[in-house]
């Protein structure tokens, strides 16, 4: 894993002169970031050395190079699901890969179901905290010292600094926000009502397939964390909408402005 790593890495060294040390990881809610993106360099999976390829309907497949405002950026344009069928030292090797190049901050985005009670379609959450509910560990394994230690502590997945810092923006700017836990399953089934309440019960305001695992890499690998979610459905025993991947897509580009607006002032400010 070592040498996929360095060779990964050396190949976009080759291809960028100035490494950024913010890694953005576009989920739903912030497909639209690479537009505000400056002097791009748009390199596609399949050009990177050992990189896979995203195989979800809406997710592309590019890791973009630029700036956003003034602060030079990596944004990752789709990202690898464990449902997808890949293990999770693929899922987390673009995070892997960042840190070999320096890079110090990763912010990550996602479509989650809300269950809390507070919460509405199209909700803004900024997650504070993580359930990590899949079947495996990305750290499981043997452990390289070079990349982090054999026991990190989650103790702050997230940074705190940071959400205070989008909680300033968020008020600055006008804009409801909503904190929460973001439990992280497998999928790629939506959740049934008893699961949602399950949730609820053991700390989770919502809930999704994708996450959990680059922030315990990231986190592996002493980087900084932000994520935000955009609640893209409701879930509960109450509740008797079917959601299906299309209204949660839209949810999610209903959203955007919202979470460009903080996401963007945020990177500018780390």
């Amino acid at each position: 894993m070592l040498e996929k790593i360095k060779q990964t890495a050396d190949y976009l060294k080759t291809q960028v002169a100035d490494m950024p040390k913010v890694a953005i990881i576009l989920g739903s809610g912030l497909g639209n970031l690479t537009d505000f993106m400056t002097d791009k360099k748009v390199i596609p999976y399949s050009q990177i050395p050992n990189f896979p390829v995203s195989t979800v309907a809406g997710h592309s497949g590019n890791l973009i190079f630029g700036k956003l405002g003034e602060k030079p950026v990596i944004a990752m344009q789709g990202r690898f699901h464990y449902y997808e069928g890949y293990d999770m030292k693929t899922v987390t090797f673009p995070v892997r890969v960042f840190k070999a190049l320096g890079v110090e901050t990763l912010v990550v985005s996602n479509a989650a179901g809300g269950m809390n009670k507070e919460f509405k379609v199209g909700d803004v959450m900024i997650i504070t905290d993580q359930i990590n509910l899949f079947p495996e560990n990305p750290l499981r394994g043997k452990n390289f010292e070079e990349l982090g230690p054999r026991f990190p502590a989650m103790t702050e997945p997230y940074s705190r600094e940071l959400i205070a810092e989008a909680d300033r923006i968020a008020a600055e700017k006008g804009i409801r926000v909503m904190h929460g836990v973001y439990v992280g399953t497998t999928g790629p089934t939506f959740e049934t009502p008893a699961e949602y309440e399950y949730f609820r019960i053991i700390g989770g305001d919502a809930v999704g397939m994708s996450t959990v695992p680059e922030v315990i890499v990231a986190r592996h690998g002493d980087m900084k964390v932000f994520g935000v979610s955009v609640i893209t459905d409701l879930g509960g025993k109450e509740i008797t909408d079917v959601p299906s991947h299309e209204e949660v897509t839209k949810a999610a580009e209903n959203a955007q402005p919202t979470m460009l607006a903080i996401v963007k002032e945020l990177v500018n400010r780390i």
